[in-house]
């Protein structure tokens, strides 16, 4: 917990504690983005990037939730991943969700104007689980205020009601060890704790739920066979694939990076340093008179000290503010020494 992870992979210029906005790139992914931007300049890249390098990240992606690679679909944002899932459910369809949860999760189900969107707090979303209810549509971990979902028992209800479930893990993958593969979907903006450039993102998909889900942006990234782009696909892949949408180059050779770093270090070792600086961080707020969101979570909220954000950014510390919470989040490249700053800010 005292020096960072990753070694020197990571060169913060100030006391970074926001990743649960954005997460700093590695050096090898700054290196990645920039051959390829150099050689796409020169016209040497032959091409605007790789598909290995595409594949290289959606298995890195699989190795950190626990999926093969014929699990994962690639894409651009979270909101045409869950748009996909969304465009796939009969008009009446109850969709159960979480009151306050992030707009991405909820708006490509509710503009449909069909669908019967019903919203409860996250300590009873288990429980409101019922006969009727065909998917359950929740964050891992919660953006405003980083609350950790009761997975297991989400997951319990929805299989004793026969409801698929849906996993926005954008606040989560990269420090929660997570099983994809125990949700009918997960979604993943990949900015965040996996520390990808921007523009990379993920959706996971049981066999199952393939079955029911219709490839409404396929291109010719989805067919099986890549090598004739011309004229309708004549197959579509058999994995979830079918599913891409077309990658943006860029941000995916940053990606193939950043992935590879995690899984070098592991998401049991991230999980053990971020939330052991999540816990002296809540410890030391306490100590200030300050009343922090109880858990376990790596995002640490205040409510209603948000208002701090512009003096400990002043100070050069770097934080959210978020529905009225002061929003830390702590990472790999964190350290005891960042706590202990933005502590002495406060105080």
């Amino acid at each position: 917990m005292e020096t960072p992870l990753g070694g020197d992979e990571f060169a913060p210029a100030q006391t970074y504690l926001d990743t649960s906005r954005c997460g700093l790139l590695p050096r090898r992914t700054v290196a990645a983005v920039t051959a390829l931007a150099e050689g796409i300049a020169a016209g040497t890249a032959g091409g605007s990037g790789s598909f290995e390098a595409v594949d290289g990240a959606r298995r890195g992606f699989g190795r950190v939730v626990g999926v093969g690679p014929d699990r994962v679909a690639v894409g651009g944002s979270v909101a045409v991943h869950v748009g996909l899932v969304a465009n796939s459910l009969p008009a009446g369809t109850e969709v159960l969700f979480v009151d306050g949860d992030f707009g991405s999760l909820i708006t490509p189900f509710t503009v449909r104007g069909d669908l019967k969107a019903r919203f409860v707090p996250l300590e009873d979303l288990a429980d409101a689980v019922r006969p009727g209810t065909a998917l359950v549509a929740f964050s891992a971990v919660q953006s405003a205020d980083g609350r950790v979902a009761d997975l297991a028992a989400v997951r319990e209800a929805a299989a004793a009601h026969g409801a698929r479930t849906l996993v926005d893990a954008s606040q989560a993958a990269g420090w929660l060890p997570l099983d994809a593969g125990a949700y009918d979907y997960t979604v993943t903006g990949a900015f965040k704790f996996l520390m990808c450039p921007r523009g990379a993102s993920f959706l996971t998909v049981t066999e199952e739920a393939q079955e029911s889900l219709a490839p409404i942006h396929a291109g010719w990234f989805a067919a099986d066979d890549l090598r004739d782009p011309y004229g309708p696909a004549a197959r579509l892949a058999d994995t979830a694939r079918r599913f891409d949408e077309p990658p943006a180059f860029l941000s995916y050779h940053g990606a193939e990076q950043s992935l590879a770093l995690l899984g070098e270090i592991g998401v049991d070792a991230v999980h053990a340093h971020d939330t052991a600086l999540a816990a002296r961080f809540r410890d030391g707020l306490v100590r200030l008179g300050h009343q922090p969101v109880p858990g376990e979570s790596a995002i640490v909220a205040v409510p209603g000290l948000g208002g701090r954000q512009p003096e400990l950014a002043a100070a050069g510390v770097a934080v959210s503010a978020r529905a009225g919470n002061l929003r830390a989040a702590f990472h790999l490249y964190n350290s005891a020494a960042d706590v202990d700053r933005a502590l002495d800010v406060l105080s």
